[in-house]
């Protein structure tokens, strides 16, 4: 049986419709850094989801080659993660999606070192002839937060966050967003599948004490 990161971190994953506190630990993704908006058909956003899964299940394959990931074990590849920010603060404008500056991301299996990220990299490149060199590995560490599952559309986000910020005020928190601590989304449907409304999206932001 395939490890399965949703099913194993639910606390993580699977979140209920209404906001819970969670302290999330340092966890080592793929990642790509870019700027625009996300829905672009020839965007950037869509560049750097293909990056990723390209290295994800290079990653993933590799026990069917000759080289050989110490500690490696069959998983499912955990979903698409996203930090999103606008310039001029950390208030989300889904009018303006082009302002948007975003770090695409992918969790990494705890046996993938930096040595083996360099590995999977030489071997996409080689592979398929792309480049690869705007893929980085990324140690996040998130700490406090709070989290929410979001069904609908990502236009409709703001009514949960509403519910999210509503509920840190009551128990003595702050949202505690920075250059750092951003916007974070965990897509749990693929939108070119789901229905909009069926859409199942985590929405985490940083908190910390008021």
């Amino acid at each position: 049986m395939a490890f399965d990161y949703k099913k194993e971190y639910k606390e993580f994953y699977l979140p209920p419709k209404r906001p819970v506190i969670v302290d999330v630990p340092n966890i080592n993704y793929i990642a790509v850094d870019g700027t625009g908006d996300p829905n672009e058909p020839d965007g950037e956003y869509k560049a750097a989801i293909g990056l990723l899964y390209a290295i994800a299940f290079t990653i993933k394959m590799s026990y069917k080659g000759k080289h050989k990931i110490e500690g490696y074990f069959p998983y499912v590849v955990p979903p698409l993660e996203g930090l999103w920010k606008q310039s001029g603060g950390h208030v989300i404008d889904y009018t303006h999606k082009e302002n948007f500056e975003w770090t695409s991301m992918i969790r990494l299996p705890e046996f993938v070192t930096k040595e083996e990220f360099d590995w999977a990299l030489c071997e996409a490149t080689e592979k398929k002839q792309m480049d690869f060199s705007k893929v980085k590995y990324f140690n996040y560490s998130e700490g406090l937060c709070v989290q929410c599952m979001h069904i609908g559309s990502y236009d409709a986000e703001p009514k949960t966050i509403q519910m999210m910020n509503d509920f840190v005020s009551e128990q003595g928190y702050v949202v505690d967003f920075s250059d750092i601590r951003r916007h974070h989304e965990i897509y749990l449907s693929d939108p070119r599948r789901a229905a909009e409304d069926k859409l199942r999206t985590v929405i985490r932001h940083p908190i910390k004490k008021y």
